[in-house]
């Protein structure tokens, strides 16, 4: 059996329509613009603010390392704020680097929402400007409210949860910034578009047939060879780093056709579904890293604790299961002996797939796998 880490594309995906289904929040946020990938939008967010070198931009110190990336080469400056293993901020340490930050960054983890009333006073208290990160949290609320709606900004990462090749999108809940309002994006090329397209609808076949989605996906791979040795270029979607000459490549026109259509209200429905099953399944009997599923929230993947990522991750793809082995570094100024709560989950969380694409007796599957792994059944005995 073969089970991916990310949703595949079908053919018919998203052609039938909306069928008058309302189009969610941030979907349908009156302010936004999208970009190729989020990490651009985190640059033009802060290019637009216009923050000078010695204006510090609070960032949390578990993050991927791109948002980073792309918020020093804005030209501002970066302050790391700690946080623990249960994925919130250390509050007390975060009110006394906030002193004299103008922005602070915070990123609401896998679906999970952050503390937004405790972060919402402390930015009105401090006179900031607060950005949600939703990168792994669309469709997620806390309470009545989608996440990305509490802040002044929020960047969401929109092919981490629907079926596209790319697609990341600004939405600024306050009045709009007039660097943002001008701004001259290039379409993706058909050849970038095209190339993610094929990756993601040979998962998608890969994942109902095996044999001939892995033959499929070995023909792709030459084809891939043979356009690099023409110097056919692709701009990758989920590469580390961040390349300044893409920052003004925004979303294909097909891909803004087609992220409206797809019923929304339903991924999220099977991903939440998903996820309970695998909670069921380990209940007691695999370390996790969240106990519940709050209503509002709209899971990215089944995060566990393992003792060695890596060991467990390439164990279960030899198995057919993929999973995301999330943020193994971040950025040098963030390191170890600094924020080791951090490095315990860069260490041990490993992200199970819960997508829309998973059927049932494949989540049977994965869960018989993931128990065949022997882990410490408490949480305890996995921080050792």
């Amino acid at each position: 059996m073969y089970i991916p880490a990310w949703q595949g594309f079908h053919f018919g995906d998203g052609s039938r329509g909306r069928n008058g289904r309302e189009v969610p929040f941030p979907l349908s946020a009156p302010r936004r613009t999208y970009f190729y990938r989020a990490r651009n939008a985190v640059y033009h967010l802060l290019k637009a603010l216009t923050l000078k070198g010695d204006e510090v931009v609070l960032v949390p110190s578990y993050h991927h390392g791109n948002e980073v990336m792309a918020i020093r080469a804005a030209g501002a400056s970066v302050r790391f704020y700690p946080i623990g293993r249960d994925l919130k901020p250390d509050l007390d340490a975060l009110w006394d680097l906030s002193r004299d930050a103008r922005v602070l960054f915070t990123i609401h983890y896998l679906g999970w929402p952050q503390p937004l009333a405790e972060l919402r006073t402390l930015c009105r208290e401090r006179g900031m400007i607060l950005i949600e990160d939703c990168a792994l949290a669309l469709f997620s609320g806390s309470g009545e409210r989608p996440l990305g709606s509490f802040g002044d900004h929020a960047i969401y990462c929109l092919y981490k949860t629907l079926p596209i090749p790319h697609g990341g999108l600004l939405v600024q809940n306050v009045e709009g910034l007039p660097e943002l309002e001008d701004l001259d994006l290039v379409p993706a090329s058909f050849t970038s578009t095209a190339a993610r397209s094929a990756e993601l609808i040979l998962e998608g076949l890969r994942s109902r047939s095996n044999a001939l989605g892995a033959a499929m996906v070995g023909l792709k791979r030459m084809a891939g060879t043979a356009l690099s040795t023409m110097g056919v270029e692709r701009l990758p979607v989920g590469e580390t780093g961040f390349d300044v000459k893409s920052v003004d490549t925004g979303m294909s026109p097909w891909i803004h056709r087609l992220h409206r259509r797809y019923d929304h209200q339903e991924i999220r429905r099977k991903r939440r579904q998903n996820y309970l099953f695998l909670k069921e399944a380990f209940a007691g009997r695999v370390p996790l890293v969240f106990e519940e599923l709050e209503e509002g929230v709209c899971p990215l993947f089944f995060p566990i604790l393992v003792p060695d990522k890596h060991e467990a991750a390439e164990r279960l793809k030899r198995r057919g299961v993929c999973c995301v082995e999330f943020w193994n570094r971040g950025d040098p100024e963030a390191d170890r002996k600094a924020f080791p709560d951090t490095w315990f989950l860069r260490d041990h969380v490993l992200e199970l797939p819960i997508h829309q694409d998973v059927r049932p007796s494949q989540l049977a599957y994965l869960a018989e796998e993931v128990l065949a792994l022997g882990l410490p059944s408490d949480l305890e005995a996995a921080r050792v």
